[in-house]
């Protein structure tokens, strides 16, 4: 389903980016995976497309159509592309998808502008809709994309904090995460002109998967498969980051909870430090503790879906995206 998706989305991804400077085009094509450094074409994935997928989902489930979401979809996906290049410089993160990150490419401030460019321009997709409710989306997506940037801020807030507790966790990553799978979840259905009764509890179940991926992305920071997820193992750790499991283990009565803060207010930590400090965050519910709440957001958004009154074939296909984001190896 997401494969048909990518398909689907990414002609019009393209054409929207033929829109930017041939600068900035460069360095989106090259992290969206349509062209090597060298600006030649290549053949990579550069994502999930879980967000354009919802939003073309969300329009069919509306309306029987998801064409009515393609703007909503490649908007969505810009949006994510934006974040993305700024995360990377945020987190000093050198690799993406098992190649050097744009910024490691471009520079720093290529790879900026290149985000700001390609923030402007989801709104400009979205305005050059057909639709008569286009700008309707246009307030979802604005308010989605402030709570992301609020979500970001208060991420950097938290790191190598040692007194940040999994409620502060959990209320960043409303933000960081799950604003953009909220807005996702149901513009299509706006773009399509459903009415309230479908829009809320489509973003209630978008609201509460970001909150599931969250999670599950916080355990693969810590415990993940480096040949899978296309980063160090250990690596939400080796920069400090104050995530759900971490959040969750500090909180705890547990008597390694104090050897955790030691490791942790280390300057640096080796690899066994590194694998020292995973261990005790596991030794102190942490791991089992996002697994919980994981799977808690999940039954949530799955309830929210349930309680929408769409087509049984889009509520499926929806259901089954959100199971696949829920249930990545860790």
């Amino acid at each position: 389903m997401l494969e048909r998706s990518a398909g689907t989305v990414a002609p019009a991804l393209r054409s929207a980016a033929d829109r930017l400077s041939p600068a900035m085009r460069a360095v989106i094509g090259y992290h969206l995976g349509w062209l090597d450094a060298e600006g030649n074409p290549a053949d990579r994935s550069g994502g999930k497309t879980v967000r354009a997928t919802l939003a073309l989902l969300s329009a069919q489930a509306a309306a029987g159509s998801a064409g009515d979401g393609m703007p909503g979809a490649v908007a969505v996906e810009l949006v994510h592309t934006f974040s993305l290049l700024h995360d990377d410089i945020m987190d000093d993160d050198a690799e993406r998808h098992h190649r050097p990150a744009a910024w490691a490419v471009f520079g720093r401030a290529r790879a900026i502008l290149a985000g700001d460019a390609v923030l402007a321009l989801a709104f400009r997709e979205l305005l050059s809709a057909e639709s008569a409710h286009r700008v309707a989306a246009v307030e979802a997506l604005a308010d989605a994309t402030g709570r992301l940037i609020d979500g970001q801020a208060a991420d950097l807030d938290l790191e190598g904090r040692m007194d940040a507790t999994p409620q502060e966790c959990t209320d960043m990553c409303a933000g960081k995460t799950g604003a953009l799978l909220e807005c996702s979840a149901s513009i299509g259905a706006l773009l399509a002109g459903a009415g309230d009764d479908v829009v809320a509890p489509l973003r209630a179940f978008g609201a509460h998967l970001g909150l599931a991926f969250q999670a599950v992305d916080d355990l693969l920071g810590i415990w993940g498969d480096p040949a899978l997820t296309g980063k160090p193992v250990h690596g939400d750790l080796a920069q400090r980051k104050t995530s759900l499991p971490v959040a969750i283990a500090l909180a705890s009565s547990a008597s390694e909870a104090g050897g955790l803060r030691d490791l942790l207010a280390r300057p640096h930590l080796d690899a066994a430090g590194l694998a020292a400090a995973a261990g005790l965050v596991e030794a102190c519910g942490g791991r089992d503790g996002a697994v919980v709440r994981a799977r808690e957001q999940l039954a949530l958004a799955l309830g929210a879906l349930e309680s929408a009154p769409i087509a049984a074939g889009p509520r499926a296909e929806m259901a089954a995206v959100a199971r696949f984001v829920a249930a990545r190896d860790f």
